[in-house]
């Protein structure tokens, strides 16, 4: 009976109790704004960007990624005791004159039609090369033609159904990820990640034409002729050289770019060469030091250390000590880029050029010949 008499003021005590709970909720201050120091920290923040991974990009390109194995027969010296005819009695002329000497690189499988882009240095002077492809297979390779020059080479594999790897067609930018793709020290195909550090990179004596990519992506001993990949899997490079001190990568790698890679395979494939202007001369940067030491009072040009004897050059009139000053009106001040200049131009092509001789300046106009096959000829 106690109950029943308690139940109303129960009843009535638990609806104001939920009335005035739901009137403080709509009384409750809004949150405040955030302070300044707040929004500095917001704007501050480091914005998630590029991929989490980078597998999507290895699938594309690393199947066109092929390990190359190269040997050559090298006579090796015998012993003179073994040459003497008592001592062949014995052994017979059957002792070995020859061995096969072996060594790895890397290449990259650029069309359907089997042509495969490596560096000159893998091939150079092989007897016999082998291709290894990512999917097991395995075939010899035939030489369709090498440049010296810019270390390249092409060679042409007969399969059916291979992997390409394309070419990018939009310049690279210093900062853009990188990954390198190839066989390092012969382990298997490894994949390195890293940035482009930078770009047109020459003058450093690895080539006599350079216009390296630079980049910290680890290449190391057998990634020589392997991909560098951008992180949509297109091809911006060939992996050529490093600087190091100790025979492994240091995080300075270069690569020869994707561009000047495309133009001397369709000159190879084409031509089964690359046909380069040429004037036959010898030619050194100059600098104050050098222009105090021959007397020259230009300190800014390119100085003519020699003149083959019957090219280009000398039947136009140039001699050694002159320095080059301009090139088809341009002013010129680099040794690199007055042999990127002459060899960019076709053979039987007039050139004006301005030299500085007894410190006078003197016009000549030459006409360029085709540059010998040799990677150690002059200009």
């Amino acid at each position: 009976m106690r109950f029943k008499t308690l139940f109303p003021w129960i009843l009535l005590t638990a609806v104001l109790l939920w009335a005035w709970h739901e009137r403080s909720d709509r009384a409750a201050p809004t949150p405040a704004a955030p302070t300044l120091a707040n929004e500095r920290s917001a704007a501050i923040a480091p914005a998630v960007t590029g991929p989490a991974s980078y597998a999507s990009a290895v699938q594309l390109a690393a199947p066109a990624v092929v390990n190359i194995y190269t040997s050559q027969k090298r006579r090796q010296q015998m012993h003179p005791l073994l040459q003497d005819p008592f001592f062949r009695r014995f052994f017979g002329d059957g002792v070995p004159e020859e061995r096969m000497q072996s060594s790895l690189g890397s290449g990259v499988i650029v069309s359907a039609e089997g042509y495969v882009l490596t560096n000159n240095h893998v091939v150079a002077a092989a007897d016999e090369i082998r291709v290894a492809l990512r999917d097991g297979r395995e075939t010899t390779a035939t030489v369709v033609g090498t440049d010296p020059g810019t270390d390249l080479a092409v060679l042409r594999i007969a399969l059916k159904d291979l992997p390409v790897l394309p070419f990018r067609e939009t310049p690279m930018q210093v900062g853009d990820v990188v990954l390198a793709i190839g066989n390092p020290f012969g382990v298997g195909q490894t994949v390195t990640q890293g940035i482009v550090s930078a770009l047109g990179r020459q003058g450093l004596g690895i080539n006599t034409f350079e216009d390296f990519i630079q980049t910290d992506a680890a290449i190391n001993p057998g990634n020589s002729g392997g991909a560098l990949v951008d992180v949509a899997g297109n091809l911006v490079g060939v992996n050529s050289a490093i600087y190091s001190r100790s025979g492994g990568s240091m995080g300075i790698g270069f690569a020869i770019p994707a561009a000047l890679a495309k133009d001397v395979m369709n000159a190879l494939v084409k031509d089964g060469k690359v046909v380069r202007g040429w004037l036959g001369i010898e030619v050194r940067t100059l600098d104050e030091e050098m222009a105090a030491y021959i007397g020259s009072k230009v300190t800014k040009g390119v100085a003519v250390a020699g003149v083959v004897r019957g090219g280009p050059a000398h039947k136009g009139g140039m001699a050694a000590g002159d320095i080059i000053v301009q090139i088809n009106g341009d002013a010129i001040s680099d040794s690199a880029e007055a042999i990127k200049r002459i060899a960019a131009l076709k053979p039987d092509t007039e050139l004006k050029m301005v030299v500085v001789r007894d410190n006078r300046e003197i016009e000549l106009r030459l006409r360029t010949g085709e540059r010998p096959a040799q990677a150690n000829a002059p200009e």
